[in-house]
């Protein structure tokens, strides 16, 4: 959720929600668009789809670009923003330089505008997109609150700010709670690491030179360590060689929560979440209970894809009008 490097690097710019966001986060509607373009949730999913049949990695790559697109500045669609020849745009940022399935969005939006002029947000089509590559995917459905504006803003600086694949349980809480987001939210959404595939430079820190004094993490599990070292090698590692996020990366499932009991777990940021015991305990609840994972995702996906920060409706998803 191969989609390059799908770290929750899953995702964040460190800025307050201010009064202006949670106005716009109270104006957000399930039925926002039942008037003004009804077609557009049915639209949008028919695109994904479609998109899914050609490529396999398209469900992790979407739901990965609205966790970037959400932790920066909120869910305003500036993370599809092109560079200009003045600004250089946060899907340029180091973080942000392996995401793709833009065109994905661009198809969506096209579709839609032929259907509703100025209407639907990019932003919207994003979060809505992002939901349909999981429930596409074997995952949950929900009704997506809509009514999101899009953003002027996207600066590649920013997006330093993502937590990295190397963060600790601190460093990522400190992360979610800057944007009003629990310890239980952060559980449940690294769950959307059950999709996709990351290269060898997101976690080759478990694997080599580990703290400049052991080879391999040692809570790596000692077969699994054995496996992305022969993948990843120290030198010479082939361009676009990595691994799975876990088991099943094509299906989302609760699988990743098993293997993170396991020891084989991609990320150090993965791992840490079993160094705390409120969020063991959560992975380990969510590792016996598919349906009580997809009820705490859901859950956290609303209350994530609510913090808003736009101020238009975009023509076109690239550019500012």
């Amino acid at each position: 959720m191969a989609a390059k490097n799908t770290t929750f690097s899953l995702l964040f710019g460190l800025i307050l929600l201010g009064v202006s966001h949670l106005n716009q986060i109270n104006a957000l509607s399930s039925n926002y668009y039942d008037q003004t373009c009804p077609q557009a949730e049915s639209t949008i999913t028919s695109v994904v789809k479609k998109a899914m049949l050609n490529d396999r990695r398209v469900p992790a790559a979407l739901l990965r670009m609205h966790f970037h697109d959400c932790f920066i500045r909120g869910c305003d669609g500036s993370v599809l923003l092109n560079s200009t020849a003045n600004n250089k745009a946060e899907k340029d940022g180091p973080p942000n330089i392996s995401l793709h399935a833009f065109y994905v969005i661009d198809h969506a939006k096209k579709a839609v505008e032929a259907l509703c002029p100025k209407t639907v947000s990019c932003a919207d089509i994003l979060a809505l997109a992002a939901r349909d590559a999981v429930t596409l995917s074997g995952g949950p459905t929900w009704d997506v609150p809509k009514g999101r504006k899009d953003g002027r803003v996207s600066k590649a600086t920013e997006t330093r700010q993502l937590p990295g694949p190397t963060f600790n349980i601190s460093q990522l809480q400190q992360s979610f709670a800057q944007r009003g987001l629990s310890i239980d939210d952060l559980v449940a959404l690294s769950g959307g690491h059950t999709l996709g595939f990351s290269h060898c430079s997101s976690f080759q820190n478990r694997i080599h030179n580990f703290a400049a004094k052991q080879s391999v993490d040692p809570t790596l599990q000692s077969s699994f360590a054995a496996s992305l070292k022969s993948v990843c090698p120290a030198q010479n590692t082939p361009k676009n060689a990595g691994a799975n996020l876990d088991s099943t990366p094509t299906t989302f499932d609760n699988r990743y929560y098993k293997l993170l009991l396991q020891g084989k777990s991609i990320f150090s940021s993965d791992q840490s979440l079993v160094t705390m015991a409120n969020s063991r305990t959560l992975v380990s609840k969510f590792a016996s209970s598919k349906q009580e994972f997809e009820k705490a995702f859901v859950k956290s996906m609303i209350k994530m894809s609510s913090i808003n920060g736009g101020q238009e409706v975009r023509l076109d998803c690239r550019v500012v009008n």
